[in-house]
């Protein structure tokens, strides 16, 4: 970042910090947002007529399950159907769903506010609800409420890792066996772990600590843990700050955790050595979600700007192993981004973590950057692809 633009950042975080606390801020009721308030968009019909012929011009459309943040369940999606139509129905799971994984043999583990709920996606059934161990305070919904964050898979399909929030402290990863489907360990770890990741040989599981600056990495032998400041702009303003971690994606080539701060500078973590390195980015918006394709390019989802005097609007980043990036513009604030298996299409939900998301997606033609709307579910959060069935 320039001189200029930190300077002026570090005034707007100043004023935010004194008027306001938002998700990427202190665990207080948020008002309104300081920028103008992203209103919510409505597909059109050329839009939907777009996406029908996209979807169905190529390869089958993979079907699609989403997290509603805005409600207590998960909704089936068929991006091949027209408009409305490709919502498939929804399941009740959990107050105020967020994080999804979905396992080779079809079932869906969510994290919610009271559990982790195992979701059949052939039935289309909630076969259990396996409730916290660790205590999060009463049930609640909307962006700091206590409960399941992140969650991730053991490579096996084993074991069920998700990042436990407890507001006003320090949270947990609470690790569910999937045979027995009860919680099996509980692993203490930074404040409200947005994100939680697997390394490639299951060895260690990464929970991305999004109000205490850190990456706590946990040796699933040992349960052993080792946290990892990352805070390519510092720690000042604490709870205050918007410059906090959020997502992470584990770089297919090495196994290095990959975390984009602000457009402006991805930090890169050597898993075995906890070292930092920090390399540019050309976006200059607020950045959440992040996945990384087989070949190692990185998509990254920005949600906006924090100063709208200095900084750019929504975008996904396409960036490339080579460092080299390509923006394409998105259409209101979003949260989380999911590819198709031949990473042709990337779904990117519309629910967002604080104010400001709509339900749908907004699906991008990677090749292209060619966008589209889908309107699905109810503040969509996590998205995930559903294996084919036999």
């Amino acid at each position: 970042m320039t001189t200029r633009a930190a300077l002026a950042r570090t005034a707007v975080l100043t004023a935010l910090t004194a008027t306001l606390l938002a998700a990427c801020g202190s665990p207080a009721p948020a008002p309104a947002p300081t920028s103008a308030p992203v209103p919510t968009p409505t597909p059109s019909a050329t839009a939907t007529a777009t996406a029908t012929a996209t979807a169905t011009a190529g390869a089958p459309s993979p079907a699609l399950l989403v997290t509603d943040f805005g409600a207590d369940t998960v909704t089936f999606v068929d991006p091949a159907r027209p408009g409305r139509a490709a919502d498939l129905g929804s399941v009740r799971v959990g107050t105020a769903a967020y994080g999804l994984a979905v396992a080779p043999d079809g079932t869906a583990w969510v994290a919610t506010a009271e559990g982790v709920a195992a979701v059949d996606t052939r039935t289309r059934t909630r076969v259990a609800l396996v409730p916290h161990t660790t205590r999060t305070g009463p049930v609640t919904t909307g962006e700091y409420r206590g409960g399941g964050m992140g969650i991730a898979l053991s490579p096996d399909g084993a074991r069920a890792y998700v990042g436990v929030n407890v507001p006003g402290g320090n949270g947990t990863l609470e690790v569910v066996d999937t045979a027995s489907r009860t919680v099996v360990q509980v692993v203490p770890v930074g404040r409200r772990p947005f994100d939680v990741d697997v390394s490639a040989d299951g060895r260690q599981v990464y929970v991305t600590d999004h109000d205490s600056f850190d990456v706590t990495t946990v040796d699933t032998a040992t349960w052993a843990t080792r946290r990892t400041e990352v805070a390519p702009y510092g720690t000042e303003g604490g709870l205050g700050s918007w410059l906090k971690p959020h997502y992470a994606a584990v770089r297919p080539s090495d196994g290095a955790l990959l975390l984009p701060f602000e457009g402006e500078r991805l930090a890169v973590v050597d898993p075995a050595t906890g070292r930092v390195t920090v390399e540019p980015m050309t976006a200059n918006t607020h950045q959440h979600g992040v996945t990384a394709a087989p070949d190692g390019t990185l998509y990254i989802v920005g949600t906006g700007p924090i100063d709208p005097a200095t900084d750019a609007g929504p975008s996904l980043t396409v960036r490339a192993p080579d460092g080299s990036e390509r923006l394409v513009p998105l259409d209101g604030p979003h949260e989380t981004v999911t590819l198709s298996p031949d990473a042709r299409t990337a779904y990117v939900s519309g629910g967002f973590t604080r104010e400001g998301g709509w339900d749908g997606l907004t699906v991008v033609d990677t090749a292209t950057g060619r966008t589209t709307r889908l309107p699905v579910g109810h503040l969509p959060l996590a998205v995930a692809v559903l294996p084919d069935r036999p």
